[in-house]
């Protein structure tokens, strides 16, 4: 999902004479369709290089429902992690199936401080959840995955597709 697609607003600021661009990307809720179950109701969107180098390093924990949406990547690592999390790969965004991701792969429990986690072929992005929610929501390999914006920014066409305003 682009910046755009999750709703990002991009904002010039000018601080003592200079100016910073800095984009605001709404957080998003993630569903799996294919099982009617909720992975998470606020996931920040990683979408820069430098959001996605930081994902959820030195961070405390993740507390339910919340986790990070990094896109366009098919590897993370779980170097400088305080937590434990579920990761969950993602396919592109299907049209034809409403816009949904396809899982193409679930790790359940990674631990703090192992390393690098394979990387997953064609995947555009990873769900990093708290530790049981790829359990108690039930994904698997193949399951179709919602990614919706909350609030300011987005609203969802059919099939719970996202579009930009």
């Amino acid at each position: 999902m682009s910046a755009s697609e999750a709703g990002a607003v991009s904002v010039s600021v000018s601080v003592s004479g200079s100016e910073a661009a800095i984009t605001m990307t709404t957080n998003v809720a993630a569903r799996n369709v294919s099982r009617g179950t909720e992975l998470g109701s606020s996931l920040e969107v990683a979408d820069s290089l430098g959001s996605r180098f930081m994902g959820l390093m030195g961070r405390p924990t993740l507390a339910p429902g919340t986790g990070l949406w990094l896109t366009g990547t098919n590897g993370i690592h779980m170097m400088f992690m305080r937590f434990a999390i579920d990761a969950v790969f993602l396919g592109r965004a299907d049209p034809a199936r409403g816009g949904a991701h396809p899982v193409l792969s679930v790790h359940r429990g990674l631990r703090a401080w192992i390393g690098v986690v394979p990387l997953v072929r064609g995947a555009a992005g990873v769900l990093e959840l708290p530790v049981g929610t790829a359990e108690r929501s039930a994904t698997a390999v193949g399951d179709l995955i919602t990614l919706v914006p909350v609030g300011a920014g987005g609203s969802v066409g059919a099939g719970g597709a996202v579009k930009s305003r």
